[in-house]
């Protein structure tokens, strides 16, 4: 993808921009650390969990240094709170429909004061908007920005992808 153009940097400097260097960063669904590892060596203090051994093996080659965990989110239930949480990658839309409402509380819960959660997905992937923006008002989330793209286009009823920055209700 990098080498027909994509920006693979674009979640991550949007999160950087959301916060003072030196914060505390939990990447939920962190894969191969591609948006951690950017955090991390922007400056901040990054976590990054995911369920996959693989994934986070690549993680720690790719990224040493950086608080690597193999966890499930379902069950996420770490000392540190978190200035911000970012779970990138349609995460919400490859976890079992089931534990979307658990994890969007679990994350709630790992959040600083003044923290935000920031997740991002596509439409058609089985996770309608509206039922995960309800889902994250159970956990005691709200919408403060909603938007169409991680480069910061509004989100509009025709929106084929959702990046939420919620903050505690």
């Amino acid at each position: 993808m990098a080498a027909q153009g994509a920006d693979l940097a674009g979640e991550a400097r949007l999160i950087d921009a959301m916060v003072p260097r030196g914060s505390r960063i939990l990447d939920a669904g962190c894969g191969t650390g591609r948006v951690g590892g950017h955090l991390a060596a922007a400056g901040h203090d990054v976590t990054g969990v995911d369920l996959d051994p693989e994934l986070i093996a690549a993680a720690r080659e790719d990224h040493p240094g950086i608080r690597w965990l193999v966890g499930d989110l379902v069950e996420l239930d770490l000392p540190q709170r978190f200035d911000v949480i970012v779970s990138a990658g349609n995460v919400m839309t490859f976890v079992a429909p089931g534990t979307r409402a658990e994890i969007l509380r679990r994350l709630r819960a790992h959040l600083a004061d003044g923290g935000r959660v920031v997740i991002g997905f596509g439409a058609g992937r089985g996770y309608a908007f509206d039922d995960f923006l309800d889902d994250a008002a159970g956990a005691g989330l709200q919408p403060a920005v909603l938007l169409g793209t991680w480069d910061l286009r509004p989100f509009t009823e025709g929106s084929d992808f959702l990046v939420a920055i919620l903050e505690p209700r």
